[in-house]
């Protein structure tokens, strides 16, 4: 079995996953000021949030460059709504509405997380072929 655990890098890990957990509801199986490991409910790890500069990671070093720069989050979910209408109570600005996908053929939205990250939420689906 093979399972990707996605890290991205954040300047405030703890303030980073206090905001996912607001947003999305996901807990912090391992908190810390340097890492911080999320999770739903069932514990199925969904991101990984790391302080900018800690443990030499190459790619987890410079945070002077763009944070996201070729890196979509891309969530599918089944509380579309729901999501949207926090994010919207927590101040984040929506770049793009809830509208239809013409590829997915479903509905989703976009905004940014507090680090730049550029995140989409989509109605929940199953990939098909």
């Amino acid at each position: 079995m093979t399972k990707l655990d996605p890290i991205i890098a954040v300047k405030n890990v703890e303030a980073s996953a206090d905001w996912y957990y607001q947003i999305f509801g996901f807990k912090n199986l391992h908190g810390g000021k340097n890492f911080a490991v999320l999770a739903t409910e069932n514990n199925e790890i969904i991101l990984c949030l790391h302080k900018w500069g800690e443990h030499n990671h190459p790619s987890l070093t410079e945070d002077s460059i763009p944070s996201g720069n070729g890196l979509l989050l891309y969530f599918r979910t089944t509380d579309l709504k729901m999501i949207k209408e926090k994010a919207i109570e927590l101040g984040c600005q929506i770049l793009e509405d809830i509208h239809l996908n013409t590829n997915s053929l479903k509905m989703e939205f976009s905004l940014k997380d507090p680090d730049g990250y550029y995140l989409t939420v989509s109605e929940y689906h199953i990939y098909e072929g």
